[in-house]
């Protein structure tokens, strides 16, 4: 079986690797508006591709407290990807065309369920792919269906409760851009503002103008400053998936692993019980 050089894959790498039968391409672009992911799918996608829907597979329906995109169970996910011809002897890489911040939520899962070494995510996406001057194709394959079969899910989730109780030894990231944030703008969830205590985190600050992942060295000082040291990281976006980029850059800066507030603001903000904190500052 095709062996992953790690949690991150370069266009080079994943183009010599295409023909391999143990390689398996997920695309799964989303984005809040614009285009639906699966209508970009079809207009065009890596040669092998198939295309994995966030918010049906990569999530499953819950009350609004549990959030926009409830983890999918353990069953959930594995009949999705044994749907797609995704099984034990295939490595995924998955790419989008958001620098890979959706992309992330895959590589996590894999993570989560015990299968982080086989999937990464594609550096750059589909913009890298294209500006390697690498072709894009219409055809959607036909896998066979396959097993998947997920392991223990490790302890890397945080529940609102959980972020509640947080002390000074936990660092609370969250991975929305600033002026979300500070509460400025809303554009999707019931109020505006931050979980009290988290630190601004957003996840571009994980990438370069080319947008790819910096150096591992850039990433574990732009972490340094943020406070990762000696903490433990719970890392939150809008929804939980946008936040898997912070805790893949993480990793990719050899800082620990993090865990994921999967609900994130969409569900804290649902309970007019929680505090939201507005500005700049935690």
């Amino acid at each position: 079986m095709l062996r992953l050089p790690g949690p991150l894959v370069t266009v080079d790498w994943l183009h010599r690797s295409l023909g391999d039968p143990s390689l398996r391409i997920a695309d799964v672009r989303w984005a809040l508006s614009g285009p639906p992911g699966r209508e970009r799918y079809d207009a065009g996608h890596l040669p092998g591709a198939v295309f994995l829907d966030v918010d049906t597979e990569l999530a499953t329906p819950g009350a609004p407290t549990d959030g926009r995109h409830p983890l999918p169970s353990a069953a959930h996910l594995a009949e999705a990807l044994g749907t797609h011809g995704i099984g034990d002897d295939h490595v995924v890489v998955a790419y989008d065309d958001a620098s890979g911040s959706i992309a992330a939520r895959l590589w996590w899962l894999f993570r989560h369920f015990g299968r982080g070494s086989a999937c990464a995510v594609l550096d750059g996406g589909i913009a890298a792919w294209a500006d390697a001057g690498l072709p894009l194709t219409t055809d959607e394959p036909s896998h066979p269906p396959a097993t998947w079969t997920p392991r223990a899910a490790r302890d890397d989730v945080a529940d609102a409760d959980a972020v509640a109780a947080a002390d000074e030894r936990t660092l609370l990231l969250d991975a929305r851009a600033a002026e979300r944030y500070r509460g400025e703008i809303e554009p999707i969830d019931p109020r505006a503002g931050h979980v009290p205590g988290a630190v601004s985190a957003p996840w571009t600050g994980n990438i370069g103008p080319d947008g790819r992942f910096l150096s591992a060295d850039a990433l574990r000082a732009r972490f340094g400053e943020l406070g990762v040291e000696g903490r433990e990281v719970v890392a939150y976006c809008g929804s939980g998936i946008n936040a898997t980029h912070d805790l893949l850059a993480l990793e990719l800066a050899g800082m620990g692993d993090g865990r994921l507030f999967a609900g994130s603001w969409s569900a804290w903000s649902s309970d007019p019980a929680r505090p939201a904190a507005t500005g700049p500052r935690p």
